[in-house]
């Protein structure tokens, strides 16, 4: 036994020496790692060879030589164990098998991926607070990395809608409700979805994915139906209208009942769904005089209510699915139509129509030409028989009535105005009304041109309007003209017109001047006839002295000396031009003056002659502050006074 024992190691190491053996046969590899460097070294006998066997992981290892090659990276999501089957041969002859296992280890290199990078949802309007929209599997992502957690937030893209959903938790992706919805406020709200592999945003290495939520507010049955118009209404609630009407006793009305504010109708309240409305009457007629189009709404009669009456109808609206309904009040009047009658709504219509204009044609809307004449009557009592109104024109042959519009009845030749009765008659109560049509008889215009000319493209880019203005502006300029030019001549010709004639007519009314010469009739005398050319008046002087007042003589002699206003020749004795002053001798008794000539050295020079005033015998006893006026009438340019006249 002793022998035995101390042969055994002999034999072991003997029996390795002729086998192929390595030293570690299971190795881990991290994931996209690369291994430069041989795996394991394998022991080969010698006289034997090792080689790869055909069970090993496809064209993951190599052989070179004695040394076990890693022959690709690993990819934990590919493999997650490479193995490699080793054969020692002797020859042909397998002697030895190996088996070397390779675990690849995990690590976080990809990132989560949702199902999905658009969901659109339909939420329906009524759901309630607190449910789950849509459920954590369907909105859960997938990490190929093994063991990694992922964490969910939810971003709001349509604002306010953070409000109304959120996450059921951070690792858990279901979307609750969080708060009511409402279809006309928010119909469609957008949310973001994110996911990461790492609980903190800055951890290394750090994935992350996104996904968009639609969520489409589906609208829900929650309204009845809407009689419109509503007495009152928001979004949510409408007080229904009620209608009101009017039919004559003793007739049936053939059309659909006028109805106040407006016809039987009634809307979906909720707009969104929108379902179709019938009308049914519940209650208000035992007779049945009364019936109601079941999609149309329309209140007809069935037969006439021989005396006055109240009808008053519960009239029903309801939803085409029988889910909803409203109802609403219909009363109709049954009165007496008698002494009911038409009202016009102008009292007189202005039409217009084209010279020699064949028979038959439209009358044309004065007010709008390219419209017909049209006119129109209504019953004020019973808006229903409106249709039962008929028109003709009582008083002219040249016109006629063609329901509503006005036509003519002969070929009119005339320019000019016609005047026309036009009467209305309810044919059901007999009641008529007048008017009048004014129609103006028109030259017939040319047919316009195919094409304006460049002129005439030119004349129309001036309104009526702009003329007018223009003419206006001509019309100022003309007048400062005329201004101007009064102006002018004032300053050229003003004091001889003064002397000829304006300030012996301003003071005409003075006592103080002799009336024999103050004769409207000798007021002007023409200037003596020249016998041979002298010398000429000279003009008035500048700055005159006063005229003083001639001597009052008994026995009519003169008073040697210029008479006031002379002039200025006579007044210069030592000028050649002198000319002498005679002073009549003669003095008539009516007469209060004196004449007085000036003649030249040449005696058939012209004569200048000067009337002066004397105060008559009556004004000689008036007082003397009279004779001081009379002496101081001169102006301030130094012209005789008023009482003076000059020729």
């Amino acid at each position: 036994m002793g022998a035995w024992a101390l042969l055994l190691p002999l034999l072991v190491a003997t029996a390795r020496a002729q086998v192929c053996a390595v030293s570690n046969n299971i190795f881990e590899v991290q994931e996209n790692t690369i291994q430069s460097g041989p795996l394991a070294h394998v022991d080969v006998p010698t006289g034997q060879q090792v080689t790869l066997g055909s069970s090993s992981t496809p064209f993951a290892f190599r052989i070179q030589g004695t040394e076990l090659f890693l022959n690709v990276t690993p990819d934990y999501e590919e493999n997650t164990l490479l193995e490699a089957h080793l054969e020692c041969k002797s020859g042909n002859t397998v002697v030895t098998q190996l088996r070397v296992i390779v675990f690849v280890l995990d690590v976080n290199d990809n990132p989560p991926k949702f199902p999905f990078e658009l969901r659109v949802e339909d939420v329906p309007e009524d759901s309630k607070v607190n449910t789950t929209v849509i459920p954590e599997t369907e909105l859960e992502a997938q990490d190929p990395d093994k063991g990694d957690v992922l964490f969910y937030t939810l971003q709001e893209v349509t604002p306010g809608a953070g409000s109304f959903f959120s996450l059921l938790g951070t690792n858990l992706p279901a979307l609750r409700l969080d708060r009511p919805l409402d279809f006309y406020k928010w119909q469609s709200m957008s949310l973001l979805l994110l996911v990461r592999d790492t609980q903190e945003e800055n951890a290394q290495p750090s994935h992350t994915a996104t996904a968009t939520l639609v969520l489409d507010v589906r609208p829900a049955d929650l309204r009845p139906p809407w009689f419109l118009p509503c007495a009152y209404s928001d979004l949510y609630v409408c007080i229904n209208a009620e209608y009101q009407g009017a039919v004559p006793t003793g007739h049936r009305l053939p059309a659909p009942l006028i109805l106040h504010p407006g016809p039987i109708y009634a809307v979906d309240g909720d707009r969104g769904v929108n379902q179709r409305v019938l009308y049914s009457i519940v209650t208000g007629q035992d007779d049945g005089t009364f019936a109601i189009g079941a999609d149309s709404g329309n209140l007809t009669m069935t037969r006439s209510v021989p005396s006055p009456k109240t009808f008053t109808l519960l009239v029903k609206g309801e939803q085409s699915d029988g889910a909803r309904y409203s109802v609403t009040w219909v009363t109709i009047e049954a009165r007496s139509a008698t002494g009911s009658v038409p009202q016009f709504l102008q009292s007189r219509y202005y039409g217009t129509v084209a010279r020699n204009s064949a028979v038959g044609v439209e009358v044309r809307n004065a007010a709008s030409p390219s419209l017909p004449l049209r006119v129109w009557a209504q019953d004020p009592d019973f808006p229903d028989l409106n249709s039962a109104i008929t028109y003709r024109i009582t008083n002219n042959t040249n016109f006629r009535m063609d329901g509503e519009i006005v036509r003519t009845a002969a070929q009119l030749t005339q320019e000019g105005v016609s005047y026309a009765e036009v009467e209305a008659m309810n044919t059901v109560t007999a009641g008529t009304a007048r008017s009048v049509l004014e129609i103006q008889v028109l030259e017939p215009q040319g047919p316009p041109p195919t094409g304006p000319t460049e002129s005439q493209a030119e004349d129309r880019r001036f309104s009526a309007v702009d003329m007018a203005a223009l003419g206006g502006v001509l019309g100022a300029l003309l007048l400062l003209a005329l201004i101007a030019l009064v102006i002018l001549g004032h300053k050229q010709f003003g004091r001889r017109l003064k002397c000829c004639s304006g300030k012996a007519l301003d003071h005409q009314a003075l006592t103080f001047d002799n009336q024999a010469f103050s004769d409207p009739h000798e007021a002007n005398w023409a200037p003596a006839p020249r016998a041979s050319p002298g010398p000429t008046r000279a003009g008035p002087p500048e700055s005159p002295k006063p005229p003083e007042p001639a001597p009052q003589e008994a026995s009519g002699s003169a008073a040697a000396g210029p008479a006031p206003g002379a002039p200025e020749a006579a007044r210069d004795g030592g000028s050649p031009a002198a000319v002498r002053s005679i002073l009549t001798k003669e003095r008539r008794p009516d007469e209060g003056g004196y004449k007085a000539v000036w003649f030249g050295e040449d005696i058939g020079a012209e004569a200048d002659v000067v009337v002066l005033n004397a105060p008559a015998p009556d004004a000689a006893r008036a007082p003397d502050s009279g004779s001081e006026h009379s002496g101081d009438g001169d102006d301030e340019d130094g012209e005789p006074g008023g009482s003076s006249t000059y020729v």
